[in-house]
């Protein structure tokens, strides 16, 4: 079966807030055995508008990747994320 991946480009706008998140969101990460690949760090930009913060997360599969972004534990977080910061997240299968 193939990995599942969330793909997320976040522009963080209240860093203190954000801090929140990543405690909240931390519960669902566990539960669903995410594994950070990438979060934040250097980037080059090649093309198109860049976002300050690059994080890819691998799942067991795509599946799972859905059900963790689903999640009660993950919706909690996920409020408290836009509250702080504007995203675009996806999730995509590996190969």
């Amino acid at each position: 079966m193939a990995k599942g991946y969330w793909i997320a480009r976040v522009d963080i706008r209240d860093p203190e807030r954000y801090k929140d998140y990543v405690a909240a969101a931390k519960v669902a990460f566990d539960k669903y055995g995410a594994t950070f690949l990438a979060r934040g760090g250097a980037f080059t930009q090649l093309e198109g508008k860049a976002r300050t913060r690059n994080v890819v997360i691998e799942f067991s599969s795509h599946q799972v990747a859905v059900d963790c972004y689903n999640s009660p534990e993950y919706q909690i977080a996920a409020k408290i994320r836009q509250e702080a910061a504007d995203a675009e997240m996806v999730v995509v299968e590996g190969v």
